[in-house]
């Protein structure tokens, strides 16, 4: 009965919906469709006719049926038909439009293509547009039941037609994807709508780099074993890319090759100038915004750094600044620089008359730009100490964020201070016939498990290597985050006797100590370079007074050369080095954040290496044998953090004199737009015959800061960003006067300098402000160091940012409770 088929019907495809809207397995819903389609095909033997939605099963009357002729029955169905198509485009576009889940949307879109099939079919012609079949002249009676079809070719025939409509689908994703690749956002209707104005197609190099890149994204795939389905999908990017390539310049892409610029169309087809300078104003209107949303994302991610939030918010956000550079790089065809690079003024072309460069300054200066460089510090040192961290350190030119977390590149301006404090330390220990060398990055896990007090506490950060290529390692292999085991092995080997003692190495090198707390440039970071050093003696006295004689130096490093305070101590028995009998250390205040922060450490290790590796020496008298006494110390990059924390102030960093890469930078003065050529070559003279005689006995690092497309002041301000111990500031009126201007970085003091004492004006000048500087970080450490007995006064004084002298039992329970009740 057709009144059933067509209950069935209904019924059959609401049970399809519920299973799709469910996302049910796919294998089910196919059971289903199947079934569905089975009844369609039965309603269509019987009434000859394909099955719609509304239809109702005829009622039986004992009438003739008049033939409809042939010609109006096939135009009645082609119009409904094409009205089908029309409302399913329809349909497919509001759900674009409503960014509706893309299962949804590509349901739609097989259906349209499914009714567009069956519209060229049944018309001859692809469906278009306005291009709606004559209506039939007159109603046209049900026609005549057609011929039945076997259920076996139907079945074939939507078989082969939805494996059809699956390619057309992923040549429509892979189109997608190239569009997004091509613009830096995702396609949606409205990019359908192509004017006569669209923008020219990307140029070959342009092809060429995304080839680049999408060969990259397609062998890290397949370094990483993706899925193959990923892969292929990657893979047809890649080669539509080329073949966009070939069609751009008319030669297939080879790796190294530049591409050639296509033939030039006639000049009718050229684009019109005035075209093209909108384009570039778009273009610039779209990096503007797009870099606006990238300071405003920078800055959202450093204050959840500075807030210590969860590495995945974090890294989520990283993630959308890192869009943000790549949708600016799309837009501009340009890296992505911060506001201080950004904002640099280039020099003026040579060819340009030199009073016209003037004329352009002077105009500068009456109109200043409102739109500021942001080339000095936003944040208060008081106010939000790990943000003026972060800008000090990145502004001042120390060091540059990188794309692996925690691992920080040196900039010379911060790497030189480290420098000056190796030079010393280790001129300091040769003294002491300490001797460098150098050991593998990699330590066996055998090795690094021997010392099980040891790893224990390293464990949570060693970080190891477990693949060579695309082959696993037999065993993994740890990175060193510290190299006791991987010395004390040759130790073992090298030492027999008492006379091969004391043995005494040092390693400047860097380690890897995986940290899962929020790094910290300098101070917390997951790799950072160090000094290491690493001593065996027959005795344990010999040991102790290398512990103490080590830590002197460290102290030296931090009161002589960094200009500050330390206190001397020893760890408690939970601080001390994993594995070692006791651990000395120097410790600074920083007042900001009213806490101490550890600056050095010495460690004697007792026994307890030496009998983990069977470092045993024959004694003087021969009759048995010994284990040795061992020591290690080390003193890291951490320091250049300390001295930024204590000394900076908000207009920057404040660099003690002995670590400046520049001690003194000479500023000339005094141009404007009416000075002659002559008078600036004169000044300029000037100001280098001042750098050489500052020079001359090799005592002061001077440097001049001759750059013509700045400012004097912008100068200053970049030098005292940079901490810079004096400004030199020389002008006309100063070459009348034969004297110098210097202005000091600590306390921005200005003073004058006869020329002909300049140097030792200077000289004396750089060691005053030394001990200045100390002295202020002195005074702030002892002012706040309290003593006290009782529980009450001890938190009190915690809060107002002091530092204790209190005594406790040494137990390690009782510091836990210490550190639990006074958090």
């Amino acid at each position: 009965d057709l009144g059933e088929i067509i209950k069935s019907i209904e019924a059959q495809g609401n049970k399809v919906r519920e299973l799709k809207t469910a996302k049910s397995e796919k294998s089910v819903i196919d059971v289903e469709v199947k079934k569905l389609l089975a009844l369609k095909a039965e309603y269509k033997e019987i009434a000859g006719s394909d099955w719609k939605p509304g239809v109702t099963a005829p009622v039986q009357t004992n009438k003739p049926v008049q033939k409809q002729p042939e010609s109006d029955s096939k135009s009645s169905d082609l119009l409904s038909l094409y009205n089908k198509v029309q409302g399913q485009g329809d349909k497919v576009r509001k759900l674009k439009g409503e960014k509706a889940d893309k299962k949804v949307i590509d349901q739609e879109v097989k259906l349209l293509l499914s009714m567009k099939e069956e519209y060229k079919k049944a018309a001859g012609k692809d469906w278009k547009p306005n291009e709606a079949p004559a209506a039939p002249a007159a109603p046209a009676a049900p026609a005549a039941p057609a011929a039945p079809k076997n259920s076996d070719e139907l079945q074939k025939q939507i078989a082969e037609q939805a494996e059809k409509i699956e390619k057309e689908l992923q040549r429509l994703r892979v189109l997608k994807e190239q569009f997004k690749s091509a613009t830096g956002k995702e396609w949606t209707d409205d990019n359908s709508k192509v004017t006569g104005n669209t923008a020219p197609a990307n140029s070959g190099e342009d092809i060429s780099k995304k080839i680049q890149e999408q060969g990259d994204k397609v062998r890290k795939l397949k370094a990483d074993k993706a899925d193959k389905k990923q892969i292929d999908e990657a893979v047809k990017i890649l080669l539509s890319l080329k073949e966009d390539y070939k069609k751009q310049t008319g030669q297939d892409w080879k790796p190294g090759v530049q591409s050639q610029k296509p033939t030039e169309k006639p000049k009718a087809a050229e684009k019109p100038k005035n075209v093209e300078k909108q384009t570039a104003k778009s273009t610039n209107s779209n990096g503007d915004e797009i870099a606006s949303k990238i300071a405003e994302q920078g800055d959202k991610v450093r204050q959840l750094k500075s807030a210590k939030a969860e590495k995945s918010v974090i890294d989520e956000e990283v993630k959308v600044l890192l869009k943000l550079k790549g949708d600016y790089k799309a837009a501009t065809g340009e890296e992505w620089k911060p506001p201080a690079a950004a904002d640099e003024k280039k020099p003026a072309k040579a060819s340009e008359p030199k009073a016209n460069k003037e004329k352009v300054k002077k105009e500068d200066k009456k109109e200043p730009a409102k739109t500021g460089t942001r080339l000095g510090l936003e944040a208060k040192k008081n106010e939000n100490l790990p943000d003026w961290y972060n800008q000090v350190i990145t502004k001042g030119e120390m060091i540059e964020y990188s794309d692996i977390s925690g691992c920080y590149p040196l900039r010379p301006w911060s790497f030189e201070i480290w420098e000056v404090i190796r030079d010393f330390f280790d001129g300091e220990i040769k003294k002491m016939k300490v001797k460098n060398c150098a050991f593998p990055l990699f330590v066996s896990k055998a090795a690094l498990e021997k010392e099980k007090d040891h790893i224990a506490d390293f464990a949570p950060e060693v970080a190891w290597v477990t693949k060579s290529g695309d082959s696993d390692l037999a065993e993994p292999i740890a990175i060193r985050p510290t190299s006791e085991t991987v010395m004390y092995p040759y130790y073992a080997k090298w030492l027999k006797s008492h006379r091969d003692l004391p043995l005494k190495l040092n390693q400047w090198n860097s380690v890897v100590r995986w940290e899962f707390k929020h790094p910290q440039p300098f101070l917390r970071t997951r790799e950072f370079y160090w000094q290491e050093g690493h001593s065996a003696f027959l005795t344990k006295a010999e040991a102790d007074e290398e512990v103490l004689a080590i830590l002197e130096l460290y102290a030296q490093v931090y009161e002589d050369l960094l200009c500050i305070p330390v206190v001397r101590g020893r760890k408690s028995e939970k601080e001390k080095f994993a594995g070692g009998d006791y651990t000395t250390t120097v410790e600074a205040y920083i007042s900001a954040s009213g806490r101490a922060i550890q600056g050095a450490t010495s460690h004697h290790l007792g026994q307890n290496f030496s009998k983990m590796f069977e470092i045993l020496v024959e004694t003087a008298e021969g009759s048995e044998k010994q284990y040795v006494y061992q020591n290690s110390w080390g003193i890291t990059t951490r320091t250049i953090g300390v001295m930024v924390m204590v000394h900076g102030d908000d207009k920057g960093l404040v660099l003690p004199p002995k670590v400046a890469a520049i001690q003194a930078i000479i500023v000339p003065c005094g141009i404007t737009a009416t000075t002659t050529p002559e008078q600036r070559e004169k000044l300029m003279d000037e100001c280098k015959k001042l750098e050489e005689e500052l020079k001359a006995d090799g005592s002061v690092k001077v440097e001049g800061d001759y750059r013509d497309n700045y400012s004097p002041g912008w100068k200053f301000n970049h030098w005292e960003l940079k901490g810079v111990p004096i400004r030199v500031e020389l002008g006309f009126k100063d070459l009348e006067k034969k004297e110098v201007t210097l202005v000091r970085r600590d306390t921005s003091a200005k003073l004058t300098a006869s020329r002909a004492t300049v140097l030792d004006t200077v000289k004396k000048l750089l060691t005053e402000i030394g001990k200045s500087m100390y002295a202020k970080a002195k005074d702030e450490m002892d002012s706040h160091i309290k003593q006290t007995n009782n529980w009450n006064d001890f938190v009190k004084f915690l809060d107002q940012k002091n530092l204790l002298l209190s005594p406790y039992c040494g137990e390690i329970s009782c510091e836990d409770q210490i550190k639990a009740d006074s958090t």
